[in-house]
């Protein structure tokens, strides 16, 4: 049988699609993380990067263009080439950010292809070792004996952590102070020196500060204790009920990615975080590693923008 010149071309195309990923990376891969370095988002992408890098046999390059919520790294990603070369690593803070900023500078589902889920994680409410805070209980009834007395810190408008600050602050029925900035570590350190009452701190950037005695944990944000912490309550059993949530890690593209490109690195990252030693490393700050397709990590980031904005409309958040 003989065909078509348009279906001919169609199968040429899909052939050379399917080479393509196949022999995908033949040189380095830039994996633009849109926090700070030290922020949880970029120990996972990290330790994801530097197993791929082996798996791959080409260097994996993280990029840190932290700020706004992560959108400044997002917006970097959006304008490059579909050719899996520069990759977005972000949090559930990239579902969160078209509920919060009125105009971004990309379409958060048009503008980026959905490629693979890393890990989910915990928050943990953090304040200074000295704090009078010694339960969540302390925190909130000192907050609603002195409304707007209280600071609690996170990671950039639209960040993940800001996302369960206004679930917490919903679900406790109190009024504070919010303080944006751009990761984790640096609310940590205005934590240290007093300058704002507490965080919640994603789980796997906290752990070491906790463990080193710098900071006290308070409650954990998920409905199960974190096997990293054992002892930290949930926020249900400390008092605050309906309040939980959950800091997720994942990787996105740019638009226009092929599928057979897609799949090849979805596999890949699901191997890569299969891996006993790469799997061990994460668990260990407090992860659950995933194990989606693209397909089903695409179903969970348009389920999660719609959940999210529903959130935060009902919190009386508007985008700005």
């Amino acid at each position: 049988m003989k065909l078509s010149k348009p279906v001919l071309g169609a199968a040429l195309l899909a052939f050379s699609a399917l080479a393509t990923a196949q022999s995908y990376p033949t040189k380095a891969v830039q994996m633009v993380v849109a926090f700070t370095p030290g922020s949880a988002v970029d120990i996972v992408g990290r330790i994801v990067a530097e197993r791929l890098s082996q798996m791959w046999g080409q260097p994996v390059v993280s990029d840190n263009r932290a700020g706004a919520g992560g959108s400044i790294g997002s917006a970097v990603v959006a304008r490059a080439a579909p050719d899996g070369y520069t990759l977005l690593v972000t949090s559930n803070a990239h579902i969160v950010n078209p509920s919060i900023f009125a105009k971004l500078p990309y379409d958060t589902l048009k503008d980026f292809t959905d490629i693979a889920l890393f890990v989910e994680q915990p928050n943990v409410m953090v304040v200074a070792t000295e704090s009078r805070y010694k339960t969540l209980k302390d925190f909130v009834d000192a907050a609603k004996a002195k409304p707007g007395s209280l600071n609690i810190g996170h990671a950039g408008i639209g960040s993940g952590t800001h996302l369960n600050t206004e679930k917490f602050i919903a679900a406790a029925g109190i009024q504070v102070v919010e303080v944006p900035f751009k990761g984790t570590p640096e609310v940590i350190a205005a934590i240290l020196s007093g300058n704002v009452d507490g965080y919640w701190a994603p789980i796997s950037a906290a752990l070491s500060f906790v463990k080193n005695g710098k900071v006290r944990p308070l409650a954990v944000s998920t409905a199960k204790r974190n096997p990293t912490m054992p002892d930290v309550p949930t926020t249900a059993e400390a008092g605050t009920k309906n309040s939980e949530s959950s800091l997720w890690v994942a990787l996105w593209g740019p638009a226009g990615m092929s599928p057979e490109l897609v799949n090849k690195i979805n596999g890949d990252v699901r191997k890569a975080l299969a891996d006993p030693g790469t799997k061990t490393k994460l668990e260990n700050l407090g992860n659950t590693t995933a194990d989606l397709s693209a397909a089903e990590f695409a179903k969970l980031v348009r389920e999660e923008l719609d959940s999210t904005r529903h959130l935060l409309q009902k919190a009386g958040v508007k985008p700005q």
